[in-house]
């Protein structure tokens, strides 16, 4: 594994997240981007299934995790799985007040949890966005296909960059997390539509993918035949190779990664992590949260 030495100064002063404190004084492992840079994240933030207080799954004791979680980390796009419209605007009055959000329950309108996509509008702003499903009828809203349980869908955001007036779009989705024929269509229609967007815009694709990678069908069709990089192997690694589901138990070195940030040739990764943040040993989700310091060409 990379060390997080050699990458101390382009950060800005970080913290291993296994070295972090279970008490205060925590710092960063990525941070606030500065300069070109921007700080990507995927969170799968857990659905509030109305668990009890004090058990490891309630929200009512994740959220002020989380909420300190991200004003530590301030990424300049966020893309969160699995959230129930009460938590995206609970997520959004916990952050800074300069962020802004994007997103359309699966659904639709309220309905269903949501591929919402969180930005700093200090530093970037919408130009265009759209949503589409995960099934033979991508328009169509609350379609299914493919043998998936459950309605699956993509939520997309063409951002400006205000610092270098460069655009780029952020793509989030949530793959199926029992069907292997759902996964591996839905891979196929993400890398198709990704494919269709304007060939000279950098991409960075955020997402609970329900499938390892390496060695997943769904991540050959997106990484080999979709052209697309795995940030974690490409940048710095910040932190050990944890398995972005430790399920609210202690990381595994090694263990499976789900969740991914994946981003186009007009990409340049600098560094990667999985954050295994805990506070007082109590974790903000089941996954892990991924975070990726990318430049854009």
């Amino acid at each position: 594994m990379a060390g997080a030495v050699g990458v101390a100064g382009l950060l800005g002063g970080t913290a291993r997240a296994d070295e972090q404190p279970s008490g205060g004084g925590r710092r960063a492992v990525i941070g606030e981007a500065t300069g070109e840079n921007l700080h990507v994240m995927s969170f799968n933030i857990r659905y509030d299934a109305g668990a009890a207080p004090g058990t490891p799954d309630s929200w009512t004791d994740r959220r002020p995790v989380l909420a300190e979680f991200l004003q530590l980390e301030r990424p300049t796009v966020l893309g969160v799985q699995e959230a129930l419209y009460h938590q995206v605007k609970q997520v959004a009055a916990d952050l800074p007040p300069f962020y802004d959000w994007i997103g359309l329950g699966r659904e639709g309108g309220g309905r269903g949890e949501f591929m919402a996509v969180y930005y700093d509008t200090r530093r970037v702003e919408p130009v265009d966005f759209d949503h589409f499903w995960l099934s033979e009828t991508p328009n169509v809203i609350g379609s299914a296909s493919w043998g998936n349980t459950v309605v699956r869908m993509v939520t997309w955001v063409r951002l400006r960059d205000r610092r270098t007036g460069t655009e780029f779009t952020h793509v989030n989705t949530h793959f199926d997390h029992r069907s292997e024929n759902s996964r591996q269509r839905s891979a196929e229609l993400v890398r198709d539509r990704i494919a269709g967007f304007d060939p000279h815009l950098p991409v960075v694709l955020t997402g609970d993918f329900n499938t390892p990678a390496p060695g997943s069908e769904s991540y050959r069709i997106l990484v080999t035949d979709g052209g697309l990089t795995d940030t974690w192997l490409a940048g710095r690694q910040l932190t050990p190779a944890w398995g972005t589901f430790p399920n609210y138990r202690d990381p595994v070195l090694d263990g499976t990664r789900i969740d991914w940030v994946l981003a186009n040739a007009r990409v340049r990764v600098l560094a990667a992590a999985i954050n295994t943040f805990r506070v007082d040993g109590r974790y903000p989700s089941d996954h892990t949260p991924v975070q990726a310091l990318v430049r854009l060409s």
